[in-house]
């Protein structure tokens, strides 16, 4: 009996711990919002899905044409997080070792000779991979294992890299001459896909007030690496409600053609649906758009907001259906609709 009474005692104390953790956590995360929003002007939802792609322990591709602040935002949120923070221009030369590192070999004083590991910059907290649809799959291939298990093999030893590791890479949608497009393998290691927009005119006329005078603000550190690794954890502790979950299962089953839960346009329209990880995205990103907004759960409207972004580079549209002119958002419009 009294054995039960601890459990129930421990039980909510834990819970007790937790709110108020999650209390704190986002009035922290407020001012990080307020620190980026010094510098990004206009993208307030890419800078949201972004930071829970971050607090979720994820990776993100940021897809929109030059000049929307793609690599800023990356420097901006390194800084405001408080991360070790690189940058990687890909082109169609660079190779593996350009990210990984390599070996050298070296003589010492008595003449032996030795091999020694130079690391390459995807030793760092955050990476920015800009345009990285730039460099061949063998050297896309690179980040494949740095991405999932975070560490990579040099030589057949294993490197450990930093923690917290997230990767933030660019596309530009238009220019496709002399790219090579993702494999389907490594989109799936992106937990978000955010496409970024043109500003809105208020913003763009604040931006260009902002940017083009003599001074110009400067984004703060808010948070240190601790600190983030923290509020990691805190998402994966936050309770998510049943009707949340089944939600999730149910629109991510749907999205898969010759399911059963699918339908008759995700049957015709969709060549492949996600799988899944997607799941996990969409649980784990609804979680932490719920700290971000201040809340103690997921709801049906974190699911909305991020199922876009979560399905969009896991499923594709069949040939006959773009004949048809149906687009991968008429279908994710769809699926969303499925959300009630």
């Amino acid at each position: 009996m009294s054995t039960a009474t601890d459990a129930a005692a421990n039980e909510a104390r834990d819970e007790a711990a937790i709110v108020a953790e999650a209390e704190k956590a986002g009035e922290r995360l407020q001012q990080v919002r307020a620190e980026v929003a010094k510098v990004i002007f206009g993208q307030d939802e890419v800078v949201e899905q972004a930071l829970v792609a971050i607090l979720a322990g994820g990776h993100a591709l940021l897809v929109g044409v030059p000049g929307l602040a793609k690599t800023l935002l990356a420097t901006t949120l390194g800084t405001v997080l408080g991360l070790d923070e690189k940058r990687i221009q890909f082109t169609p030369d660079l190779m593996p070792a350009d990210i990984l590192g390599s070996e050298v070999l070296e003589e010492d004083e008595q003449g032996r000779r030795h091999f020694r590991f130079i690391p390459g910059p995807v030793f760092c907290q955050l990476l920015m991979a800009d345009e990285i649809n730039r460099a061949s799959p063998r050297t896309q291939s690179a980040l494949l294992q740095a991405m999932q298990e975070r560490f990579v093999t040099i030589a057949g030893q294993r490197h450990d890299l930093p923690r917290p590791f997230h990767v933030l890479a660019t596309q530009n949608p238009l220019e496709q001459e002399g790219t090579y497009p993702l494999p389907e393998a490594q989109l799936d290691r992106f937990l978000l896909e955010i496409v970024v927009d043109y500003p809105d005119r208020e913003s763009e006329q604040a931006m260009l007030a902002a940017t083009t005078g003599a001074g110009g603000q400067q984004a703060q550190p808010v948070l240190d690496a601790e600190a983030l690794m923290q509020m990691q954890q805190l998402v994966r502790h936050m309770p998510v409600g049943e009707m949340v979950a089944e939600a999730i299962l149910e629109v991510v089953r749907a999205a898969r053609p010759g399911q059963p839960e699918a339908d008759e346009m995700i049957n015709q329209a969709v060549a492949w649906g996600p799988g899944p990880r997607a799941g996990q995205a969409l649980m784990l990103g609804a979680r932490a758009r719920a700290l971000l907004h201040g809340r103690l759960a997921p709801s049906l409207d974190d699911v909305r907001a991020l199922l876009a972004p979560v399905l969009r580079h896991r499923m594709a549209i069949g040939f006959a259906a773009r004949a048809d002119g149906i687009t991968l958002n008429d279908v994710l419009a769809h699926l969303s609709g499925r959300l009630k």
